[in-house]
């Protein structure tokens, strides 16, 4: 590492400490950098133009950030958890189960894990807490773990980004994700149901099978929408960016004109808030294609892989390394600078051990999501906190039970490729790599 290099690193966490943007201290680290090495400064200009412009998947970003807020202010999450409600609400902790169905369903329309917990939060809460049925920890703790398969099940935002740092298919990708999300699913409604026993969670009153139908009539608009995207990615209609826009349009048809529930200031206050997400999310994307170019010139992947290969890993113990890395790196960075510093230089030994991107993609993206649900700065657990004004400790102490269901779920996938790559292959995928 050189002393230029060092400086940069040095200069970008003191500004990141002093409560700079993550993107700006990235940027101004870079500029540091590229003045000592007596480079010219318009560098940085030209790698955040090229990087912003030339890459037509980055519009799928803020196009389904769009689609989340629309639907989150209309009235599409009440039908959803009326209808979750009326299936699984019977149950004992049939309130838990709701709050775990309604993030499936919700999962495939936000791509968010941020829009899932905000989109539902406050109401599950409410519902939960409701005559003393669940504590105000639990419910939080609840909503804050299933709000991560969000990303998980198509679409994803995380995955769009890592398809921009790794050169991989979306489409793929989103197939990938969908049977591990599943999968975290079930480990939470188990763990829900043993809990469920153990503290005697109370029994809703079951909703007549009879309005059932009825039910499912008025939530179908927005439980079709998975399927919408689906088709249209997988039908060859659109492209996944092509599918995003549709996104947000149906969003927008379902809300205003079906379900009657936005007005033109909901409306104005969607846009805008999509437009201050999508400059934060940008900014950030900014700052970590300058500083990309940084590490690359100081050849720090080469470098890297060259150094593990020398371990001679198989890409077993690889995996084994990354899983514990990033769970690491998740308790103190947040998820976009994990997805556009780290992840790129951990691809090329990736790819020299015959690791399918696709599968590890997937892998990286879990881990991920579940640094949102990990202190110090697990970012759904401050969310959850204001939501629910429950102390941070009492929210972890809940959290901690699902997390660990969760890790072994994301052990089960990494080593059992086939959990993510089945669904890819069923659509015609061809892995490229030999993943163990």
């Amino acid at each position: 590492m050189s002393l230029a290099f060092a400086l940069s690193l040095g200069l970008i966490t003191v500004l990141a400490f002093m409560g700079l943007p993550m993107g700006v201290s990235m940027i101004t680290g870079s500029i540091l950098y590229l003045l000592m090495r007596g480079q010219d400064m318009g560098i940085a200009a030209e790698q955040l133009l090229n990087g912003m412009y030339t890459n037509y998947i980055m519009l799928a970003v803020p196009l389904f950030i769009l689609a989340a807020e629309i639907m989150n202010s209309g009235s599409l999450s009440t039908r959803l958890l009326n209808w979750c409600n009326a299936v699984v609400g019977r149950f004992r902790g049939g309130l838990a189960q709701v709050n775990i169905l309604q993030s499936i369903v919700f999962a495939g329309m936000s791509g968010s894990a941020i829009a899932d917990a905000a989109g539902s939060g406050k109401m599950m809460q409410y519902m939960m807490t409701k005559d003393g049925k669940y504590t105000p920890s639990y419910a939080a703790a609840l909503t804050a773990v299933t709000a991560v398969i969000g990303p998980i099940i198509p679409p994803s935002i995380p995955m769009v980004l890592y398809a921009l740092v790794a050169d991989t298919s979306i489409g793929y990708l989103f197939l990938g994700g969908v049977v591990p999300g599943l999968l975290m699913a079930g480990v939470m409604m188990l763990q829900v149901a043993i809990t469920a026993r153990i503290r005697n969670f109370p029994v809703e009153e079951p909703v007549p099978l009879r309005q059932l139908p009825g039910m499912t009539w008025q939530a179908l608009p927005v439980l079709l929408m998975p399927a919408v995207l689906m088709f249209g990615i997988y039908g060859g209609v659109t492209t996944p960016t092509e599918a995003a826009a549709v996104a947000a349009f149906y969003a927008l048809i379902v809300s205003v004109f079906i379900y009657r529930a936005v007005k033109l200031p909901d409306l104005y206050s969607s846009v805008l808030t999509s437009a201050k997400t999508t400059a934060s999310i940008g900014m950030l994307i900014a700052g970590a294609l300058v500083f990309n170019y940084v590490v690359t010139i100081e050849n720090i992947p080469r470098t890297i892989s060259a150094t593990l290969l020398a371990w001679d890993l198989d890409p077993v113990m690889f995996l084994i390394a990354v899983n514990i890395l990033l769970l690491l790196i998740g308790c103190v960075l947040e998820g976009t600078t994990i997805l556009l510093v780290i992840v790129p230089v951990l691809i090329p030994t990736a790819q020299a051990l015959g690791i399918d991107m696709v599968h590890f993609g997937v892998v990286v993206v879990v881990n991920i999501m579940l640094g949102l649900i990990t202190p110090p700065y697990g970012l759904l657990l401050f969310i959850m906190t204001r939501i629910a004004n429950t102390p941070m400790r009492a929210l972890v102490a809940d959290v901690a039970p699902f997390l660990v269901g969760l890790i072994i779920a994301l052990f089960v996938f990494t080593f059992v490729p086939d959990t993510v790559l089945w669904l890819p292959k069923l659509f015609g995928y061809v892995s490229p790599s030999i993943t163990p």
